[in-house]
């Protein structure tokens, strides 16, 4: 069976199924006879579980193939639906952004949380569908360091020479409009950091450590000077400077304007680990953090 996206969307009947996977409620619906007797219409409207999502609905039309215009229920599999699944999230992100934007009057959205927990890629999602800039805080130290990575720095100046740049790119960031800024996990230690990150508003990425400790062990440690030191596997020793930064920073996290809790997100779309949840899952969770920040 073939399906693609149509350009109308029609109207439909709701129904509730298993067949579609992490989307909670949907409908198909036959609307019409096509004039190709094996071709028909069909449309997919997805809605979220009161309560528990954003509770954006939106209408898709398809067009499938199938011998006699019959499409038993149990014949749309989860994975057919995968490209539509991610659509419509494209789709609310696009929506809830286009809500947000106005109340933000231009103001700087910084993103904290530990190392790993994705600031930088969420960061981009961001930007790129409010029409903001990005600004990678720890990119920018490299530049002025010209062209020295991050765990060099380290090396070779040590973090207190660090952690001042780090503050000098917080306050030339805090002075561009529209613009999304990543920082460095241990930016909110630093009193005068959040003097600067208040001018905007700011959004901590709360994700658990031993789902950051799989990320950065996956990709090595090598790019993690604070990680540098620990004895043990990859994971271990992940895990374990994780917890100790971690019990240093939780409070000064808690100080952001809103929180993405990537636990609670995978709660609501009924997923048993938070390593399922896309980038844009949680771009659209703190668009909706955001929202009830501003309101």
């Amino acid at each position: 069976m073939e399906a693609k996206v149509v350009q109308r969307p029609l109207l439909s009947q709701w129904m509730d199924t298993d067949a579609i996977g992490r989307m909670r409620r949907c409908s198909l619906q036959l609307p019409r006879r096509s004039p190709d007797p094996k071709r028909s219409e069909v449309l997919i409207s997805v809605d979220s579980c009161p309560g528990k999502t954003s509770g954006y609905r939106r209408l898709i039309a398809v067009e499938m193939s199938s011998p006699n215009n019959k499409f038993p229920a149990s014949a749309v599999q989860t994975g057919s639906l995968g490209a539509l699944a991610s659509l419509d999230r494209s789709l609310i992100l696009k929506s809830k952004s286009q809500e947000v934007e106005p109340y933000l009057n231009g103001r700087c959205i910084f993103l904290v949380g530990m190392m790993g927990s994705g600031k930088t890629t969420v960061g981009k999602i961001l930007s790129k569908v409010l029409g903001y800039s990005f600004v990678d805080c720890d990119s920018l130290i490299e530049q002025e360091a010209g062209g020295t990575s991050v765990a060099d720095i380290f090396k070779l100046y040590g973090e207190g020479f660090f952690r001042e740049k780090e503050t000098e790119m917080l306050r030339r960031a805090s002075m561009i409009p529209r613009s999304v800024v990543s920082t460095g996990g241990g930016a909110v230690m630093r009193p005068i950091n959040w003097r600067y990150m208040h001018k905007g508003l700011s959004v901590w990425l709360d994700v658990p450590l031993d789902a950051l400790a799989k990320r950065i062990a996956a990709v090595g440690t090598h790019s993690r000077p604070l990680l540098h030191g620990e004895t043990g596997d990859a994971y271990t020793k992940a895990l374990n400077r994780l917890s100790s930064l971690f019990k240093e920073r939780g409070e000064s996290y808690a100080n952001a304007n809103a929180r993405v809790s990537l636990e609670e997100i995978a709660a609501k779309h009924g997923y048993r680990d938070v390593s399922f949840i896309t980038p844009t899952e949680i771009a659209i969770e703190a668009l909706e953090q955001m929202d009830h920040f501003l309101f």
